[in-house]
């Protein structure tokens, strides 16, 4: 196989933000395929950068009194930092708010003019009173025109996957103030993607680098109407690049995102002498991007666009894998289940999540779940118990000694195991990782066999066996680094530790197919230790306690700024004795569990003491797990007349705040209130 010129991108990563372990599937997921294509001789490398433009980046600032930039470089080193810390590896890591990016965002912005995409018109925004300024999507939510799921984003919705205008919405709000925005007239640039829908057709259908679901998912935007044109502007004030001949005006993130791609690669060909054009408009280059399916859209339809227009090289590939659950839910600050990327390094080793994931990435856009005791499980039975076992349990005997000096008989297995890499190998190449981590560790239990079979340990008692015992260990330790060939794109500090260990470091994948002898064998080392449950447990818990002191700091300037009461105002004066015919009592939640076929409710059995009790069905499902509600003191309306539902009768009402959605706050007592007590 001849050597190709691959380069690979990941999503990045926001700057207005820490890396959290959903974050590490992607960029994971991302290393491993490099370092695959690294083993078999090829010249693959993983550029990456920060997305740093944007309304949150400049409100951040703003809140916190300095400027972007010197946010953006705090957030890049932490991003960097975590990313070395995991093993990722990457040739560069840029910004999107560098010279090289805005130089190749005047590039694609000229090649759009030329060739007569552009289109400038008057349009309706939404524009929030409090703060004065028009709404970027992502600050404003509402109810999803299309399937009507509520607190969706202004852009796409998470239901459903459509994508629309922000004033498309239902019943939209500003999730910087909790206003009502206001419809105003601002100007805006657009490109007339549909011009390129012919080329986009045929792109898609060609269908030998997307996924079929994702093809199939993109061939409905053809359907019927054109597609839409993309609104490529927002007006000051804006944190991002102004657009040259459009004075006032700056291009939207999803414009200078994924130019970060090529940027990031221009800064690193500057850095190290190698050919710009010979990596973004070769066709000897594949490209291949590694996405979430959250943002098909954009990479599939408007980037692909971008690239013809300016006369890139587009994309081989782009890789799409579905979103991370933890423990059955969605990642969860209350229950700890929100972990930063930093939180799990000071707990646990990298290795461990790097191979859970691998154990569980196909070529799909299914989600997976990091079941945090099938986590500990599977590291604990695969990796300590059957590929770093055969190690332990045999080069302790040939240290000194080294391997034999021809390879013994072992009855077919390095020839087997040699001949199972083909599977592996292409098993890799399509993602299909925890098709590849079943397969290596099939043949983990066959080594494992072969050794309790030849019981080195008990021909070590007889000194006549020497030469047996030699070549059984031969045998298991060929076996062994077999298996951490294999495993090197996971692990690859596992994979130099054995390089250390056997005098051969592990440098190509066609390694597995010749074994080692004649080689001298150093002291043992542990390898890896066994994952500590009691380590999890903290590490949820350093997670929960974050997010509680998170919580309970002093609110910003912006917690009272009236927002909230300027969304919902306040209602019609009532009477004391209006007042007092509600009956506010202190409850126990003694049961809470979900509702068949409820999206938003739970059930809750409410005790206010002895004997009494009352069923309510409250409609905080988006906010709070029934596990997190046993046992917690409420507040309820212990009065209300019952009233029947689709799913029962509902005896009551708990108290909350918030908008609703995601934001729901549950109200509760001071520690010595007791259920049945009035609130007075």
């Amino acid at each position: 196989m001849s050597a190709q010129r691959i380069l690979v991108t990941a999503a990045l990563p926001y700057a207005n933000g820490h890396l959290h372990i959903g974050h590490m599937v992607e960029f994971i997921q991302t290393d491993i395929w490099c370092r695959f294509q690294r083993l078999l001789g090829h010249n693959c490398i993983f550029v990456h950068a920060d997305d740093t433009h944007g309304t949150a980046t400049m409100i951040r600032a703003r809140q916190e009194g300095r400027p972007e930039v010197e946010i953006l470089a705090d957030m890049q080193a932490a991003h960097m930092a975590d990313l070395a810390d995991f093993q990722v590896e990457q040739v560069h890591y840029g910004s999107t708010n560098s010279e090289a990016n805005r130089a190749l965002c005047h590039e694609f912005w000229a090649a759009f003019r030329e060739q007569g995409l552009v289109a400038e018109r008057d349009v309706e925004q939404l524009f929030d009173p409090e703060a004065g300024m028009f709404l970027a999507d992502r600050f404003v939510k509402g109810t999803c025109p299309r399937c009507g799921e509520p607190d969706q984003y202004g852009d796409h919705c998470e239901q459903c996957n459509a994508t629309y205008s922000p004033s498309e919405l239902v019943n939209p709000y500003s999730t910087l103030t909790g206003a009502k925005p206001e419809l105003r007239t601002s100007k805006h640039l657009f490109v007339q993607i549909h011009q390129l829908q012919d080329f986009l057709t045929e792109w898609v259908d060609a269908n030998d680098h997307l996924q079929d679901e994702v093809a199939n998912y993109l061939k409905g935007f053809f359907l019927g109407e054109p597609l839409k044109e993309w609104d490529i502007s927002r007006p000051a004030p804006y944190f991002g690049f102004e657009i040259p001949d459009a004075p006032g005006q700056f291009w939207y993130v999803w414009f200078d995102a994924p130019i970060g791609y090529v940027s990031s690669t221009k800064e690193w060909c500057d850095k190290t002498g190698e050919d710009f054009d010979t990596w973004w408009r070769s066709p000897d280059t594949r490209i291949v991007h590694v996405i979430g399916k959250d943002i098909i859209y954009f990479h599939c339809l408007f980037w692909p666009a971008m690239l013809k227009t300016a006369g890139f090289r587009l994309p081989e590939r782009v890789q799409i894998h579905g979103m991370l659950t933890v423990d059955g839910a969605k990642m969860s600050k209350s229950r700890g289940t929100f972990v930063l990327a930093r939180t799990y390094l000071e707990h646990l080793d990298p290795a461990y999540l790097r191979y859970f994931y691998a154990s569980k990435l196909t070529n799909t856009l299914d989600d997976f779940d990091l079941g945090l005791e099938e986590f500990v499980n599977k590291i604990n039975s695969d990796l300590v118990g059957k590929v770093v076992n055969l190690a332990s349990r045999t080069a302790k005997f040939v240290k000194g000694v080294g391997l034999s000096a021809a390879y013994p008989d072992d009855g077919g297995l390095f020839e087997a195991a040699a001949t199972e890499g083909d599977a592996i190998r292409d098993a890799y190449e399509g993602f299909e990782y925890a098709q590849a981590m079943r397969r290596i560790m099939a043949l983990a239990d066959r080594a494992n066999e072969y050794v309790e079979a030849e019981a080195p340990w008990a021909l070590k008692k007889d000194p006549e066996k020497a030469e047996a015992l030699q070549d059984v260990c031969t045998v298991a330790l060929n076996l062994f680094r077999q298996l951490v060939i294999y495993l090197a794109p996971v692990l690859p500090r596992l994979a130099a530790q054995v390089g250390e260990l056997l005098g051969a470091p592990i440098e190509r994948w066609d390694e597995s197919r010749t074994p080692l002898v004649g080689t001298p064998v150093a002291k043992f080392k542990h390898l890896m230790q066994r994952v500590d449950p009691e380590k999890v447990k903290a590490m949820i818990e350093d997670s929960r306690e974050a997010q509680a002191a998170s919580e309970t700091a002093a609110p910003t300037a912006a917690a009272d700024d009236g927002a909230a009461l300027a969304a919902e105002p306040i209602a019609d004066e009532c009477t004391y004795d209006d007042f007092m015919k509600i009956d506010l009592r202190v409850a126990r939640v003694a049961k809470a569990e979900h509702v068949d076929g409820a999206k938003k409710l739970l059930k809750l059995t409410l005790s206010l003491g002895g004997d009494e009790t009352r069923t309510v069905f409250a409609g905080i499902k988006s906010a709070y797990q029934p596990e997190q509600l046993e046992g917690r003191l409420v507040v309820c309306v212990a009065n209300l007349a019952p009233r029947k539902m689709k799913f029962g009768v509902s005896e009551g009402m708990v108290v909350a705040a918030g908008p609703g959605g995601q934001d729901v706050f549950l109200l509760s007592p001071d520690s010595g209130a007791v259920p049945g007590q009035r609130v007075h």
